[in-house]
């Protein structure tokens, strides 16, 4: 099964780690994953990025944990839809976050030809408040990457 996703990867944390172990998994060690990477325009608004370098090995570190290898390409993209309008993809997986955009791929897809792709939805990953684990929370130190609430030092205001 050829199979894709896309995040910012970041940090890789636990949703990062479900959502990779996810594609590994529904690609089989016979398929295909396709990593694309945040980078430009979609990231442009977000502070304290790692380099695209650092967080492709971050993800590469990951997957080399795994036990099923299908083959991987890791790449850089644009824009939300990265190859997913010229390549024939079998599936994506999204978190819930991301589900609108998936079905607007697909919705683009079949007016180019291409058959829609399943929609493989993983759930939120929540950290010990309740709340999703993201980068952005762990950027702002709420949370660490397996979702542990930081504490912040009282000031003596």
């Amino acid at each position: 099964m050829r199979v894709c996703i896309g995040g910012t990867f970041d940090h890789i944390h636990r949703g990062h780690r479900l959502l990779l172990k996810t594609a590994v998994e529904t690609a089989g060690k016979q398929g295909f994953v396709f990593i694309g990477i945040a980078c430009g325009p979609l990231i442009a608004n977000k502070k304290q990025i790692k380099p695209f370098d650092t967080r492709r090995k971050q993800v590469e570190q990951f997957l080399k944990n795994q036990r099923i290898h299908p083959k991987i390409q890791i790449e850089e993209i644009q824009t939300v839809y990265g190859p997913t309008l010229s390549v024939d993809f079998d599936a994506i997986i999204i978190s819930p976050e991301t589900k609108s955009t998936a079905e607007n791929i697909n919705v683009e897809r079949e007016k180019r030809g291409l058959p829609p792709m399943k929609i493989i939805e993983i759930p939120f990953v929540l950290a010990k408040d309740g709340k999703p684990v993201s980068s952005t929370r762990i950027r702002r130190k709420e949370i660490d990457e397996e979702g542990n609430l930081i504490k912040k030092e009282k000031t003596g205001d």
